[in-house]
């Protein structure tokens, strides 16, 4: 016996060693609760907390520190007086989101929003549109590079979601209705049309008024931009034709279907390139009501994250020291300066917007990063404004910056993943439709079963969070047919734990079910059945 204690004794220790070591302070799997010495299991309220924490702070860089003339946000931590359209409007998002939570007052964001619009109204336009960069006390244009010293659609664009986004938002009487006027103002006067006015057929990136079209970047895809053609063809004063959509942004891989590790992408570079891809335009244009001849728009961006995800745990260099819980790779600082770190070009550095951005398509692997964000790694990446920028671990570096491009995408689609509020205000906007329907999108009708998630590839299995708002494992679930359908929670045995819907009635819909408060963790099945099919898929219950 007491052989038995001293080997119990000294596996602890071994145990306790070993996690001295950074890459085991990380997030571990799912304890079995039948283990004496299992950590305790994280609580839906303790997700919660952390969601709030990183929201907030990361919320701060594009409220506290705002450029205090202008109201704009600084391109990063470390820029003074340069302050970023394409950031801005990122963070307009954002403080939609602090109104939301409590964290400043609906007249206080107003205010600040009045101040913005006044700004942009005396900033330099090149045909209605900003410049990448502005002086942020006097609203001249910063060069982003020597030919581009004009406007910027991309950016005006990314600028230009964010105030329509809040336009819809701040929807009552006197100081808001004076802010909705601005916006109105504002929108109608960017000259989508001009950027397409080479002769050409396509749509142009970059205008100067030194250098013409010099730059010669049309906007292709894929890539960040489907949101400058979704304005640029909504605009009602100066919009652009489909065939110009067409003709510039539709690549020949688009609808060709390609695996990588598992995950199918219809269009796109190799696994969908950086992850900012998946953010950019989608934070409040939802992804989930968007199809067209070419891909489903969700399923096009999840897939591109678990790809992102997968290769980070099968393919990388195993020193890069990526896990479950230190994963993705998109646009950032990285050791030797800036990068679009994808699969494809991979150095070994990892930001926490590509998992923390990813929260509406992944939430339980995006909640794994930003656990051992805020824990094990939170002495090097928690700094004034919430998370660094970027970590790479085999050359011991820590980014020193925040950067507005990408503490946005972090306040928001968190926010999406809790709420929906930000895909709900714009999506809906009666000139977006009529731009969606100009260049060929339409609401999918989805096919009978669980199309929303997609199993991990090496498992084959999706993981469910337990929601931290509702404290419930949610999952959707879509019936293509009118029909009596039955849906069931089984344990992994087989065993029945729930009947959710018994021959219910159900028209042509996506219903998010919720499982029950009350399951413990571990593995089940959902099976939906009716008289002509059945659909099931293995869950895990965190």
């Amino acid at each position: 016996m007491i052989k038995k204690q001293l080997w119990y004794c000294c596996l602890l220790l071994l145990c306790s060693l070993l996690s001295c070591n950074s890459d085991t302070e990380e997030e571990q799997p799912a304890p079995d609760p039948t283990d004496p010495v299992a950590p305790p299991v994280i609580t839906a309220a303790q997700d919660k907390a952390l969601l709030d924490e990183v929201q907030e702070s990361t919320f701060r860089y594009f409220w506290d520190f705002a450029h205090p003339a202008s109201g704009m946000a600084r391109e990063r931590s470390s820029s003074g007086d340069v302050v970023t359209s394409g950031g801005t409007g990122f963070g307009v998002q954002a403080v939609i989101v602090g109104v939301h939570r409590g964290w400043v007052t609906r007249a206080e964001a107003v205010e600040r929003l009045n101040k913005l619009t006044d700004f942009l109204a005396r900033a330099d336009r090149f045909h209605g549109v900003w410049p990448h960069w502005l002086h942020g006390n006097t609203g001249a244009t910063i060069p982003f590079s020597t030919k581009d010293n004009g406007g910027d659609l991309v950016e005006t664009s990314f600028l230009m979601n964010g105030l329509l986004t809040a336009r819809a938002y701040f929807n009552g009487a006197g100081a808001e209705a004076e802010l909705r006027q601005k916006i109105t103002q504002l929108w109608e006067t960017v000259e989508w049309d001009w950027y397409a006015s080479r002769g050409d057929g396509k749509l142009y990136w970059h205008w100067s008024p030194n250098y013409g079209w010099e730059m010669n970047m049309p906007i292709q895809g894929w890539n960040e931009a489907l949101i400058t053609y979704v304005l640029a063809a909504s605009s009602p004063t100066h919009p652009i034709d489909a065939d110009v959509y067409q003709n510039t942004w539709v690549s020949a891989n688009f609808g060709a279907a390609q695996n990588y590790v598992g995950y199918t992408l219809k269009m796109g570079p190799a696994y969908g390139g950086p992850l900012f891809f998946a953010h950019y335009s989608f934070l409040s244009l939802d992804p989930r009501q968007l199809e067209d001849n070419y891909t489903n728009y969700w399923q096009h961006n999840l897939n591109h994250t678990m790809a992102n995800r997968s290769y980070s745990l099968s393919i990388a260099p195993q020193n890069y020291g990526y896990t479950e819980s230190f994963w993705g790779l998109t646009a950032s600082d990285d050791p030797d300066g800036y990068d679009a770190h994808s699969p494809t070009n991979d150095n070994g550095t990892v930001a926490p917007t590509a998992a923390l951005g990813s929260f509406p398509y992944t939430p339980y692997y995006s909640m794994q990063v930003l656990r051992n964000m805020y824990k094990g790694l939170r002495s090097r990446m928690v700094g004034n404004y919430g998370l660094k920028d970027a970590l790479n671990k085999p050359r011991n570096w820590t980014a020193s910056d925040h950067l507005a491009i990408d503490q946005g995408p972090i306040v928001v689609m968190i926010e999406n993943y809790r709420s929906g509020l930000l895909w709900g205000l714009f999506t809906d906007l009666p000139e977006v439709q009529v731009g969606l329907a100009k260049l060929g999108f339409r609401k999918p009708v989805y096919e009978t079963g669980f199309p929303l998630v997609t199993p991990d590839i090496r498992t084959g299995q999706v993981d469910l969070l337990r929601h931290p708002d509702q404290d419930n494992y949610l999952i959707d679930v879509a019936t293509k047919e009118a029909g009596a359908y039955t849906l069931k929670l089984l344990q992994d045995n087989g065993t029945e734990v729930t009947t959710l819907w018994n021959s219910e009635s159900k028209g042509v819909d996506l219903e998010q079910v919720a499982l029950g408060q009350e399951l413990e963790a571990g593995k089940y099945k959902l099976v939906l059945s009716s008289a002509a099919l059945t659909k099931e898929v293995n869950v895990y219950l965190h």
